[in-house]
């Protein structure tokens, strides 16, 4: 079978694509990390249960998975613990990142020891700074005794190999944290094919990124399942947008393995969509709906009333 024809395949035809084809690999930006460019994410894999977790990181690994996502604060640990049993004399296969969201030294510090125990490892091969979407969290963050002391002093003592953060709400945090910083090595957040009509990263963060020489990564390729809900685009054109940006790798979370495999499939299938192509797709959903009525966790627009509702990361839409 020809790559280019793996993308027409229907479900079925996605998941035995991903265990005939090798995963593609590449460098994580200046860390010079060789990952997947699938990383399974941390959070959906753990919804179904510590059992489903572990199946799917078995599998994942079989189908040539080398990157896996984590944070302190999925399912209150339960994330970082499915992979310290998983994971048991696999250690050195795999790049393991976790995540924490405390925004001072101390308890950032606490939440990457406690990461350490749950993941039954004594290192980390990326740890970021999750879930910065407000100015006044980067004033935490970088100030005295701030979250930044944390994730220089772990690299230092070796508990950490490399750092980053993340976000999703307004390019602009992240752009302030990456110019007040130049220790950080890698950036995450949502690239797809809504992100360019609103508060784009795509556009605003990831060429800055580049420069600087951090690993990229792109998540929210769907935007938390509500891309496909509105019946925007499917998945594959999906992910094969959010690739044809070119980030170093993309987290995905699926929920149940037949899901992973069709993802994994459509990346190992992956053929980069043309500037041609792009700019018919960005044509076409930019007259569907956009911003925050998709991307709900984004910052809204000034003119919209506040709902009460922040999507928090690792949350189910």
């Amino acid at each position: 079978m020809q790559r280019r024809a793996f993308v027409q395949l229907p479900a079925a035809g996605l998941a035995a694509a991903a265990a005939i084809e090798p995963m593609p690999m590449t460098t994580l930006g200046k860390t010079g990390l060789r990952i997947s460019r699938f990383c399974l994410g941390g959070a959906h894999m753990r919804m179904k249960g510590e059992e489903n977790a572990i199946r799917m990181i078995h599998r994942a690994l079989e189908l040539g998975v080398t990157f896996f996502d984590s944070a302190a604060k999925y399912h209150k640990g339960a994330s970082d613990e499915a992979y310290g049993k998983a994971l048991e004399g696999k250690r050195q296969q795999v790049i393991l990142m976790s995540k924490a969201e405390k925004r001072d030294a101390v308890s950032a510090t606490e939440q990457l020891e406690n990461t350490l125990r749950l993941m039954k490892t004594d290192y980390l091969d990326l740890w970021q700074c999750h879930e910065v979407v407000h100015h006044w969290e980067v004033d935490k963050i970088l100030g005295p005794g701030g979250a930044l002391e944390a994730f220089v002093k772990a690299k230092k003592d070796g508990k950490v190999r490399h750092i980053g953060f993340t976000g999703h709400a307004d390019p602009s945090v992240h752009l302030r944290l990456l110019e007040s910083f130049d220790g950080w090595e890698t950036i995450q957040h949502p690239v797809n094919l809504i992100d360019p009509h609103y508060l784009s990263f795509t556009y605003n963060v990831l060429p800055r990124a580049r420069q600087k020489g951090l690993g990229t990564l792109a998540m929210k390729a769907n935007g938390m399942g509500a891309i496909g809900k509105a019946n925007i685009a499917p998945i594959e054109e999906c992910l094969r947008f959010t690739l044809s940006q070119d980030p170093d790798s993309i987290v995905s979370g699926p929920e149940t393995i037949e899901h992973m495999e069709q993802n994994i499939g459509v990346v190992k299938a992956w053929r980069k969509f043309t500037p041609q192509e792009i700019s018919a797709i960005l044509d076409r959903t930019r007259r569907g709906p956009i911003g925050s009525a998709i991307e709900r966790y984004k910052k809204k627009e000034p003119w919209l009333a506040y709902t009460g509702h922040m999507h928090r990361d690792g949350e189910a839409d």
